[in-house]
């Protein structure tokens, strides 16, 4: 299943329920007014995500761009002959091209993430559910299904500015990455019925030289959390989808309070 199949199947998905955590407004605002074209950084990280797990693949999806001045008479007839030889196809440059040739060339390095992402298994595995609660459509697509033993593990191939586990960490619970491990896992329990909730672990790369690698799984504590997340938030969405009321910051028309941090409240007790 290509992405624009997958994007035009039915069904929530991970990063659509994710906008529900801001407010119920914005989410129906960006499911009415998609975006066009993805910007520079997801279109790099969509053509890497491709390039590192499907390259058979990848120039049926994509094209480089040739190095051509599109002021110039020639340069613009290279550019409309290119345009005509690539219809339906994202265009990445040429730099970004050797970038992600490089970051694979290091990826293949890393023997445990060479396990993960190209040993036994199934590759970008998409799978569609009703979920008994809401019956709302759901759907995922999972980079890597592969088993360890009598477990299933479900693998994502991710590309960051960092790869530290502490900076990664973060990103999990700032870009939702605990509802996907979440969301991911019920999919593979709901639709391939295993004994047991899969693993769920990031290969995580950094796009920046030396290109650096790093395989981090979510612990119990963390999908506990994502679990939490996807049940309010598909809760919330087919609330909203069966009053068809997309509330946004003030829900309900109540008034909001500041509160202290953390870290504040904890520097008012030393100064006491």
């Amino acid at each position: 299943m290509t992405e624009n199949e997958y994007n035009a199947a039915e069904g929530i998905r991970r990063s659509d329920l994710w906008l529900m955590n801001d407010s119920a407004e914005k989410f129906k605002w960006h499911m009415d007014n998609p975006e066009e074209e993805k910007t520079p950084a997801l279109l790099f990280g969509s053509a890497c995500h491709k390039w590192v797990l499907e390259q058979a693949d990848f120039w049926n999806e994509y094209a480089i761009a040739p190095v051509a001045d599109k002021r110039t008479k020639e340069g613009k007839a290279i550019w409309e002959k290119f345009r005509a030889e690539n219809e339906g196809k994202a265009v990445i440059s040429y730099d970004d091209f050797n970038l992600m040739n490089e970051m694979d060339n290091v990826l293949k390095k890393n023997s445990l993430a060479c396990t993960l992402l190209y040993g036994d298994g199934e590759t970008e595995v998409p799978l569609f559910w009703t979920d008994p609660d809401t019956g709302e459509k759901c759907k995922v697509k999972c980079d890597r299904i592969v088993r360890d033993g009598d477990r299933m593990i479900v693998v994502d191939y991710k590309t960051a500015g960092s790869a530290r586990t502490d900076d990664f960490n973060r990103s999990v619970l700032n870009f939702g990455y605990s509802l996907q491990a979440a969301m991911y896992t019920e999919a593979i329990l709901v639709c391939r019925n295993p004994d047991k909730r899969p693993r769920f672990v990031f290969v995580v790369q950094e796009k920046k030289a030396p290109y650096s690698v790093n395989v981090i799984e979510v612990d119990y504590e963390v999908m506990q959390y994502g679990l939490t997340q996807y049940r309010e938030l598909l809760n919330k969405y087919h609330a909203c989808r069966e009053l068809d009321v997309w509330e946004g910051y003030n829900a309900g028309n109540e008034i909001n309070q500041t509160t202290l941090p953390k870290w504040a409240m904890n520097q008012e007790e030393e100064d006491e």
